[in-house]
């Protein structure tokens, strides 16, 4: 029985829990288009089901990883193309999943915001789920956080955990040695990381996010750097299966310089050539705007390669046709030699 001197409800206090529910309801059909074998049971539990044995593993080890997509949000928060930020977020995750050599199975994300807007949600979430279908895992679960005094209205953050499996033995990197070739797989933009640089270098250009983009004027500059990160895991798995792939390197946080050492057994570094790819424009134009060293630009930005693989020498031809007509652009960029860390020649700028 009410004394008539309390009438808060938590809709008051700023979380919609009706909001919530609309939500699940609106993202079960992205849900359902992202099932493969191994789901057991997927959104509206308290947890997802996974089985191993029927998703054709007999003696599996299981990786897991987590990622963001960083203060790329930040662009989708303020021109509302938020959508593609699903699919990074994706990207993320099994593309570094998948340098393990592990196969990704299935995904689950963290949305939070302060107030829940039921389409813009929707539209991550539906990202999300394109993501898992390009890379062939499963959006199994995830969790919905409405936190008014958090975060500003308008405002959400994203955070995605991967687990993928292979069978026992069957890890990478394993047999990186001197002379093994680098193949490159082209990067469709600047993926996930380094945009804390990118919105500095475009504030100093004066631009704004709706202003034509000036390496490729069809588009908004908003829109050309919200270009989703290019997923590899099919194509990576393939050549895997393939035989003589003995690594791989998500070019990530730390660009080439950083990223290629972390899959090098001690005592191996590797020699690149910048003159085997072009430079994209917006690689380019961010150096230029920012009088930006040709050494910054490769320990921030992928510069236009996303994936790396260390591979036999003797396969290196017939890997780069596979992979090339998996629909990749790859680039024959170096070879694996003695000493520590990357050496570059040539000149990307």
């Amino acid at each position: 029985m009410s004394n008539g001197k309390n009438g808060l409800t938590y809709a008051d206090a700023g979380v919609d829990i009706d909001a919530g529910n609309e939500l699940v309801e609106r993202i079960k059909p992205a849900a359902k288009r992202t099932n493969r074998s191994g789901v057991m049971a997927g959104l509206g539990g308290f947890g997802a089901l996974f089985d191993l044995k029927d998703a054709g593993y007999s003696d599996p080890i299981l990786v897991g990883a987590t990622d963001g997509v960083g203060t790329k949000l930040r662009i989708a928060i303020d021109t509302g193309e938020v959508g593609g930020v699903g699919i990074d977020l994706v990207a993320m995750c099994v593309n570094d999943l998948v340098c393990q050599g592990a196969e990704p199975l299935f995904f689950l994300d963290y949305f939070a915001t302060g107030r829940l807007a039921v389409e813009h949600a929707a539209k991550v979430v539906e990202g999300i789920a394109e993501g898992c279908v390009r890379s062939g895992c499963a959006l199994i679960g995830g969790e919905t956080a409405e936190m008014p005094g958090m975060y500003e209205d308008g405002d959400f953050d994203l955070a995605g955990f991967a687990v993928g499996a292979m069978e026992r033995g069957t890890d990478l990197p394993k047999g990186v040695t001197e002379g093994d070739v680098l193949l490159g797989l082209a990067s469709d933009g600047v993926h996930s990381n380094g945009y804390s640089l990118v919105r500095k270098v475009v504030e100093l250009s004066g631009l704004g996010w709706d202003a034509d983009c000036p390496w490729a004027p069809e588009q908004t500059l908003g829109a050309n750097l919200l270009t989703p990160t290019r997923l590899y895991v099919k194509q990576a798995l393939a050549a895997v299966k393939e035989g003589g792939v003995h690594a791989l390197a998500h070019i990530t946080g730390g660009g080439l310089t950083e990223n290629l050492p972390r899959v090098l057994p001690e005592g191996l570094g590797a020699t690149i050539d910048l003159t085997a790819w072009e430079l994209p424009p917006v690689f380019r134009w961010l150096a230029e705007t920012a009088g930006m060293e040709q050494a910054e630009l490769l320990k921030t930005f992928n510069s236009g390669v996303g994936m790396i693989l260390s591979v036999e020498a003797e396969r290196a031809e017939a890997l780069a046709e596979l992979l090339t007509g998996l629909g990749e652009t790859v680039y024959t960029m170096g070879t694996v030699t003695k000493g520590e860390g990357v050496a570059y020649t040539g000149s990307l700028l």
